[in-house]
């Protein structure tokens, strides 16, 4: 664990942690979760022993922590085993009046120390000596850095309690007011209700833990400066040392807080304040002895304590106050005028309110400043204890109604809460108070609450006003939008992406289709190209287009026309065997010449067809001599390759009948193109003139 390696200002061979038992001053100077930042400071209240005719007394420290990467050092020690080094430098002093003064020579200094990368060099914080070889700056850093401390203390008045919020970096008056409003005054009035009200406050960053406590007490006028019994719960050299004022004087500032006996003691016999209180030191929380007490936290171990240890948490990090207690919770209840009051408080601080200096008002003037809220305060104090004594005077004197003040009716303090009166009345700083001062106070200050009278309807509006502006409304409307407009947006990227895909889905569905269709086209190509194989005229059809159905059609027709003229032909001749006989012989008769005349008449153009006139079987019972054999064969090459045969195998002819033929016709049968061709190849066909074709007989 941290343990202290030097003094300073002490006698040689001395060790004040050894002689005031302070075994846990590592702790409290390293505070927990200080290695999560840079720089961090830390407040803590010791014990001092007496010495000689010398009583105990309470003693506070103040500790500036930094860390730096352990390879850095120039020299590395050999108990530096880790990869970070974490010091603090610590100065106690027997005041924490001045805190903010140390807090800014202590940042300084420890800056520096740090700066030299060798921890073994303490020149720096020791008291400096100019014939060192040091450069202007750290001179002026170092110089006389321990003896600036004891001169500051003496250059400063005692009255200067408030210097403690406006010279140090922690939380301010205005601060606390801003942050916790109308609670600012629960936490002040539940610090009176000692030893009722143990308070514990919980915050991740130490600084900001106990300055906000420093800054909570130091609203009883006077306190910063007798907190000598603060440190242990036995000490009580105050009640023991105070004696009852006799004398006033009313243009002295002092001298009449005292006479209305200020401060109000609330650290006496039984009490404890911790600003940083580590986990080592909760057995004292837990003593038979502490009563009450006000200590600060940044382990959140006690958080899940929080019953046990305290009737008040107060969580910084979460700007919230829990109160477990219910007794407690019904005498911190606010009245009306003491609502008005902070509510009026809460808004000068509000309309003042500077972001860039948060201790300064934007206007620079007196309203709003610290003074003015330490002022109220004070007022509000003194009114506070001057009704009090009204309210024990008027039991004390109930026959006696010319003895009470005219211009006042009732009982004054009811505005301050009769059950928070009731229970103040029961706490040790009461009987101190009570003890020690004149019982007609109310003669010096009138005993009215600053703020007095029933509800009326400014209360309420302010009320309204004050809820209605800590609700948010126009930050929850601005996020609202903000979140409204990046949902719309988001969701106008969903939908343009929703109708992207699927475009893209349908657009890929169709080059699948046109891929199957092609690939179909193919497969069918493919099997026609194929199916052509064995033809003769094969190689002719791959090179060629197959004829569409028109083309067969009007290659039957033209097939029927000379068929039809054959036939024609042959009853001509027919006709004129008739009128000269049957008998003659064939050489008589110009067959060839009239066949061959009719033919080249009356056939058709086509260029594939074959005729063929075959002579009659051997077996017929007609005359040979009246018999006509005849073949005729026609081949006609047509210009795309196709053929057409057409053959009269036989033709017979007899006495009393008609010529019979067997015509026969050979048409390819390849795949139909389009209807296009069809049409373009028939037009040309029908239109193109053929020209006769010779038969041989």
């Amino acid at each position: 664990g941290p343990e202290v390696e030097s003094w300073f200002g002490v006698e040689d061979g001395s060790d004040p942690a050894i002689e005031n038992e302070w075994p846990l001053l590592p702790f409290m100077a390293l505070s927990d979760g200080a290695h999560t930042a840079t720089e961090d400071f830390s407040y803590f209240t010791l014990r001092h022993e007496a010495v000689g005719e010398q009583p105990a007394s309470s003693l506070f420290g103040i500790s500036c922590t930094r860390q730096m990467d352990a390879n850095e050092l120039i020299s590395r020690p050999k108990d530096v085993t880790r990869s970070t080094v974490q010091k603090a430098v610590v100065v106690i002093a027997d005041s924490p009046q001045f805190f903010g003064y140390l807090r800014e020579r202590l940042s300084m200094v420890t800056n520096a120390w740090f700066a030299q990368r060798d921890f073994t060099k303490m020149d720096i914080i020791k008291v400096s000596d100019r014939e060192k070889p040091w450069d202007e700056e750290q001179l002026n850093v170092a110089q006389k850095f321990q003896e600036s401390l004891s001169q500051t203390l003496r250059d400063y008045g005692e009255d200067k309690d408030q210097y403690l919020d406006s010279q140090s970096t922690g939380l301010p008056l205005r601060e606390l007011i801003h942050e916790f409003k109308h609670q600012t005054l629960v936490l002040f009035k539940c610090c009176l209700l000692q030893p009722k009200g143990q308070m514990l406050f919980f915050g991740s960053r130490c600084e900001r833990l106990c300055m906000i406590q420093f800054a909570l007490i130091s609203l009883i006028p006077g306190l910063i400066r007798n907190l000598q019994d603060c440190a242990d719960p036995e000490l009580n050299n105050y009640e023991r040392n105070l004696v009852k004022p006799t004398t006033l004087k009313t243009s002295e500032r002092t001298s009449l807080l005292s006479f209305m006996g200020l401060p109000l003691q609330i650290f006496g016999k039984g009490s404890l304040f911790g600003p940083y209180t580590p986990l080592q030191q909760l057995d004292l929380l837990a003593d038979r002895g502490t009563r009450s007490y006000l200590v600060g936290s940044t382990n959140s171990l006690l958080l899940q304590q929080k019953d046990r240890y305290c009737d008040m948490l107060i969580n910084l990090d979460e700007s919230t106050i829990n109160i477990s207690s219910t007794s407690l919770r019904a005498a911190l209840a606010l009245s009306v005028a003491d609502r008005r009051w902070i509510d009026f408080l809460t808004q000068t601080v509000n309309d003042t309110w500077n972001e860039a200096n948060p201790s300064q008002p934007k206007t620079m003037g007196y309203v709003g400043s610290e003074e003015f809220i330490r002022l109220q305060f004070e007022e509000y104090m003194l009114s506070m204890i001057s009704s009090v004594k009204y309210h024990i005077y008027s039991e004390a004197h109930p026959d006696e109604p010319r003895s009470l003040l005219p211009n006042i009716d009732g009982d004054p303090s009811n505005d301050f809460g009769a059950d928070w009166v009731d229970a103040w009345m029961r706490t040790d700083n009461f009987k101190i108070f009570h003890n020690y001062t004149d019982s007609h106070l109310f003669d010096i200050v009138e005993p009215r609450h600053p703020c007095a009278g029933g509800l009326t309807i400014e209360d309420v509006q302010r009320r309204l006003a004050q809820q209605v502006s800590e609700l948010h409304l126009d930050e929850r409307f601005n996020t609202g939008k903000e979140v409204l407009g990046k949902h719309l947006a988001t969701g106008q990227k969903k939908v343009s992406s929703a109708f992207n895909s699927l475009w893209a889905d349908i657009e890929a569905m169709r080059e699948a289709q046109r891929q199957r269709q092609g690939v179909q086209k193919t497969a069918t190509a493919s099997a026609t190209l194929s199916g052509t194989t064995g033809n003769p005229r094969s190689e002719k059809a791959r090179s060629h287009r197959g004829p569409n159905l028109a083309e067969a059609q009007a290659q039957v027709a033209a097939a029927s026309s000379r068929a039809g003229a054959y036939f024609s032909s042959w009853a001509v001749w027919a006709g004129e065997k008739r009128k000269t006989g049957w008998g003659r012989s064939s050489s008589d008769i110009p067959l060839h010449s009239q066949h061959m005349s009719e033919v080249n008449q009356r056939s058709s153009t086509d260029e594939n067809s074959e005729v063929s006139h075959r002579k009659p079987s051997k077996d017929s019972t007609s005359d040979p001599s009246r018999e006509v054999g005849s073949i005729l064969k026609e081949n006609v090459n047509v210009e795309d390759g196709k053929r057409e045969q057409t053959s009269l195998d036989r033709i017979e002819t007899s006495p009393g009948s008609l010529p019979r033929a067997s015509i026969t016709t050979e048409t390819p049968t390849e795949a139909t193109p389009n209807a296009k061709e069809l049409t373009s190849k028939s037009d040309v066909q029908e239109n193109t003139p053929q020209k006769p074709h010779k038969a041989s007989v």
